[in-house]
């Protein structure tokens, strides 16, 4: 995996809207059938090349949920970092990402209510310069007050 900033916490006293943090991680055939035996999710179009040759993906893709998880790399690890708890999180499926591919998570600062200790990101993931995920997290961020 190849990230831009150390792993750790940004508390949300030193957030700021803009701020973005991003891994980068290309996905492997252990990759995906390890999240296959993890989920349970066995659809052969991400694990049997004959049968995902003949599907509208032309070929095996990794599972989304897969490619999501790279997101929570993100929140969970630079962006608040350590301490972040999810709330919830909103993601529309663009393109496949297939075996071998690199992609790239991103999670930007897009609000902040300091009140509430809960900050809204905006996520994406990108292989080369193609979207094939978008969406919305909000989660409660770490404080130095309280935590």
């Amino acid at each position: 995996m190849l990230d831009n900033l150390p792993r750790g916490t940004i508390v949300i006293e030193d957030l700021e809207v803009g701020m973005t943090r991003h891994l980068q991680k290309q996905v492997t055939d252990r990759d995906i059938e390890l999240f296959a035996e993890v989920s349970t999710d066995r659809n052969p179009v991400h694990l049997d090349d004959d049968y995902a040759r003949d599907t509208i993906f032309e070929g095996r893709i990794a599972h989304g949920m897969l490619t999501a998880g790279l997101i929570s790399a993100v929140i969970g690890e630079q962006l608040p970092g350590h301490g972040t708890v999810y709330l919830g999180q909103t993601l529309k499926f663009m393109a496949p990402v297939r075996p071998g591919d690199t992609v790239r998570a991103e999670v930007t600062v897009d609000g902040i209510d300091h009140a509430k200790r809960r900050v809204t990101l905006a996520t994406r993931c990108l292989v080369g310069d193609t979207v094939v995920l978008k969406g919305e997290a909000v989660v409660l961020a770490p404080s130095r007050k309280f935590d």
